[in-house]
């Protein structure tokens, strides 16, 4: 994958202009890095090419949008959703040029309360291990059936704001509640990532 030169430099700005930049920082991590840009090379070959209208469930900076907004993928928009006030701003920042061309939109708002599922054919949650069991099955209530949908989560214990880390992929699909299509981990230095593609069953959440 190679970065447009101009969403480097607007990377450089949103870390520069936001209040803690060590915190801004944490996003460019090798293994946040590594696990966003795993995510896109399993979803050009998985699933089937549409252009996308993708929304992203607790996408922090929006480094992941601008990873996709330079890849091959066909996308259309891109809404980034997390509950912290202060990423808006900073995710804004950092995909300047697409929110130019009214591609990309930074909300601040949580996942639980979202009203708009049903405008996106692409739903991403790579937090999922900061959502408790309860959370995080209120969430997937919600979604709406036949939408794909694609979840990352971690076995990182360590860290203090994961609540629900799963021990291992098998038990991360047994819980996920999706009609799971593709399933793969990924080894860190400190943990390993897993990652699953599916749909959910039943009726429209």
């Amino acid at each position: 994958m190679r970065i447009n030169i101009k969403d480097v430099l607007y990377w450089m700005d949103a870390i520069r202009q936001s209040d803690d930049r060590y915190r801004t920082l944490e996003s460019f991590w090798k293994g946040q890095i590594n696990s966003k840009v795993w995510l896109i090379d399993n979803l050009k070959h998985y699933f089937q090419r549409v252009p996308y209208d993708i929304l992203i469930c607790g996408g922090w900076n929006g480094v992941l949008a601008t990873l996709m907004f330079n890849s091959e993928l066909d996308i259309l928009r891109i809404t980034s959703l997390d509950k912290d006030p202060t990423c808006e701003s900073i995710a804004k920042a950092m995909n300047k040029e697409y929110e130019i061309r009214s591609q990309f939109r930074a909300l601040t708002g949580d996942m639980l309360e979202y009203k708009n599922y049903k405008k996106h054919n692409l739903i991403i949650n790579t937090a999922c291990e900061h959502m408790s069991k309860e959370q995080y099955d209120t969430w997937t209530d919600r979604l709406p059936a036949n939408t794909r949908i694609i979840l990352q989560s971690n076995d990182y214990v360590a860290h203090d704001e994961h609540v629900n880390c799963q021990p291992d992929l098998e038990t991360f699909k047994k819980n996920c509640g999706l009609r799971v299509s593709f399933a793969a981990e990924l080894p860190t230095e400190k943990y390993k990532r897993f990652m699953i593609m599916g749909v959910k069953d039943g009726h429209n959440g």
